[in-house]
Order: C-alpha cells, then structure tokens, then sequence
C-alpha cells in the first residue's frame, strides 16, 4: 500500500509550513496486527519528518520519519498501513486530550465519534 498518496503529501507539506497551528489529522496509519496508530499532521520540507500524534501504548505527540515507518516489516510480509477511511475531523491538540484521558487512539476515535453523532441526533 502506498502510505502518502501525492495529495496527502502536498496537504502535510503545506500543514507542515504553519509550525504550531492545531491542524487537523491528514491521515492516519495504523499496525493492522497489533499496536500501533498515528495520527499525522504535518510533512517537513525534507520529505521524511513526519508530526504525529503516536499511540505505541501510551499516546504522545512528537516527530518520526517516514522512511522507518515504511520499512518495519510485520508477519506475513505485511508492513503499516494507511486508513482509507480516515476523516480526522478534529485538531489534534482534542484528539492527543481524548487520547489521553481515553488512553488509547483507538479508545478517543470510538468516544470522539459516538459524541459528535450524539449532538447531531441532538441527545
């Protein structure tokens, strides 16, 4: 699968000149046999640094590279992939708060979602 598609890469590059802003997840890739998610906003300028909210068992922001992500190599000649169907929706500033107290990514995306149709069922 390919990780960055040319969109997804220009919209992280073009997030990644606005330093600090609370941008909105532009993808998401996740461990399909495990642990492991990431929720990436912005793409350095050298194409590799991505910043993420990452979940490995206790959910943090940070940087990564690309490159190390692309090339762990998991059972089955499987490897990390990208969630096709990832909206983000939320900066990352209430995803990385929900993370937290949820402890999980996986655990906020669950409340997160539940929350915002519960105020459009207007409950």
């Amino acid at each position: 699968m390919i990780l960055l598609t040319d969109d997804l890469r220009e919209r992280l590059l073009a997030n990644g000149l606005e330093r600090g802003a609370d941008h909105v997840p532009v993808v998401k890739f996740f461990n399909p046999l495990g642990e492991g998610v990431w929720l990436v906003t912005e793409l350095d300028a050298d194409g590799d640094t991505l910043f993420r909210l990452a979940d490995l068992g206790d959910p943090e922001l940070g940087s990564f590279s690309l490159e190390e992500l692309t090339s762990i190599d998991l059972p089955f000649g499987m490897g990390i992939e990208r969630d096709i169907l990832f909206t983000g929706d939320f900066p990352i500033s209430v995803w990385a708060e929900a993370a937290r107290e949820a402890g999980s990514i996986r655990a906020a995306e669950r409340i997160l979602y539940r929350a915002r149709q519960a105020r459009r069922d207007g409950v």
